[in-house]
């Protein structure tokens, strides 16, 4: 049976054709899959899974946004399909009890999984990204359960204003970035990969969709990075039993 991987979705109550077009794909595309991949950002913004105590109250439209999704992931678990979510670098705060009503299982980052027949390494990507040396320190910093803790102990609406706050400052931040900083180091990629003993990593974030060969100890290799949802365009990677991973776009 086959496989789907998508990545950084970043569903919003502003982007109302993403939304539509991603429900839409469960139905035609991921339905009667063996199982669906989500490879982080999700979700533009994720203040916490007490989010879902506002549904119908609350003025953004996240909440029942948040709460639609997961009916439509349910759906498909309910018939059959295994749903995996990692954590992106938005939606880092993504929990348990979301996952659960989604009936799906969270992943950590990087997680090794055997697709098609192949060992596959599966990451958001956004740890690849060492030369941005600033959103490292946050990463590391956002990835604190500590830190998570103290964040998730405030009011819900001191947590919006920090989400915006945050994302202002990532958005403010990028744009006087060189675009190199941004993409993968090289020399990491080929790192973990050795590591995991892999040849194939799949991964998102960059929104820079691509097949990449390379070398890692001394056998060929290959870097696939899913691409960003559009209001008319998605990403998708097909894997089929004893078949490479497919990179495709994705008409919505």
């Amino acid at each position: 049976m086959a496989t789907l991987l998508i990545s950084d979705l970043h569903l919003h109550p502003g982007a109302p054709e993403i939304t539509e077009g991603f429900l839409r794909w469960l139905e035609e595309r991921a339905h009667g899959t063996h199982a669906l991949y989500i490879l982080g950002d999700f979700f533009e913004a994720w203040i916490g899974d007490d989010l879902l105590d506002l549904v119908g109250v609350d003025p953004t439209g996240n909440a029942d946004l948040a709460a639609r999704i997961a009916r439509a992931l349910r759906r498909l678990a309910d018939d059959g399909t295994e749903i995996y979510l990692m954590h992106g670098n938005r939606d880092f705060l993504l929990g348990e009890r979301f996952a659960s009503e989604a009936g799906a299982t969270l992943l950590a980052d990087p997680t090794l999984v055997t697709l098609g027949g192949t060992p596959v390494l599966l990451m958001h990507g956004d740890s690849l990204c060492t030369r941005d040396e600033a959103y490292q320190a946050f990463r590391a910093q956002a990835r604190d359960p500590l830190w998570q803790k103290q964040v998730l102990s405030m009011p819900i609406q001191e947590r919006i204003t920090l989400a915006r706050k945050l994302r202002d400052q990532s958005g403010e931040a990028n744009s006087n970035k060189a675009e190199d900083i941004m993409d993968v180091t090289q020399d990491e990629v080929i790192r973990i990969m050795a590591e995991q003993g892999v040849t194939t990593l799949i991964h998102g974030h960059t929104h820079r969709p691509a097949e990449h060969e390379l070398e890692v100890d001394g056998q060929p290799a290959r870097r696939i990075v899913l691409g960003d949802w559009q209001p008319t365009l998605g990403w998708e990677i097909l894997i089929e039993e004893n078949a490479r991973p497919e990179l495709r776009k994705v008409p919505l």
